[in-house]
């Protein structure tokens, strides 16, 4: 009996070398460990504990502290037109927002040129920000969205109380001037999505002219998908969008 304990106690420790020897060998190879190198260049390192390779960061303590400067949004040297410095501190040389000078402000991650409220060149501005838009051989502007789906009364109503600006009202665009918005449709949506405005919409817009055989029912149309289309009972519902004369 005492023989098979010794049998078994010497069969379970003739194990134990060979799996502590492996595990050594595993963690003692320097290139399996990544100590590839042999110098880091000047350059951030580790040096393998078990050999003479390196491990390198690969940058300088300079670039180290430029790319954290960088992740965290320091990005902006703040020189140039309109800006008067950094805002705050400065990381690696580099700001996460400017000052402006006067005359400008801070707006999208820049300094620009504020605008006074009116009319500037194809763009017509409210509080520093674009509420209508026209192309260069027009003499109206188109409001930045549309207001919605509605009857022709509604429309008439709605647009002459839209705001474009503090006492500076919109009406519900004429026949012709739905035309001329169609022939300049393409020019204008580009305008509008740049100035955070809306497409106009593909489909029937309401115009301030009413039918002349039947005036008390009809109103005119304007389909922005495909050109002129011709006059609707006016309880029908139809996109609405305001424009801007006489600015």
């Amino acid at each position: 009996m005492n023989n098979i304990k010794f049998l078994l106690l010497g069969t379970s420790l003739s194990f134990i070398p060979l799996t502590v020897n492996a595990q050594c060998v595993a963690t003692q190879d320097c290139a399996t460990l990544g100590y590839t190198e042999t110098s880091c260049n000047g350059g951030e390192g580790v040096k393998c504990p078990f050999g003479n390779k390196w491990a390198c960061l690969g940058v300088n303590e300079e670039e180290c502290k430029q790319k954290f400067c960088d992740e965290y949004g320091f990005t902006l040297t703040c020189t140039g037109t309109g800006y008067a410095g950094g805002a705050g501190s400065a990381c690696g040389g580099k700001y996460v927002q400017c000052t402006c000078a006067s005359g400008y402000e801070w707006k999208d991650g820049a300094c620009k040129q504020k605008m006074t409220d009116g009319a500037h060149g194809d763009l017509y501005y409210c509080n520093g920000k674009v509420v209508g838009v026209k192309t260069g051989d027009m003499d109206f502007y188109v409001a930045i969205n549309d207001i919605g789906t509605m009857s022709w009364h509604s429309a008439k109503s709605s647009c002459k109380n839209y705001d474009f600006c503090s006492n500076v009202k919109g009406i519900l665009p004429d026949y012709d001037q739905l035309e001329i918005i169609y022939e300049n449709k393409s020019l204008l949506n580009s305008f509008l999505s740049t100035n955070g405005g809306a497409d106009l919409s593909d489909g029937y817009y309401w115009s301030s002219t009413c039918n002349d055989y039947n005036c008390s029912y009809y109103g005119y149309v304007v389909d922005m998908s495909s050109g002129p289309v011709g006059s609707f009972n006016r309880d029908s519902l139809f996109y609405v969008r305001p424009v801007l004369e006489n600015y």
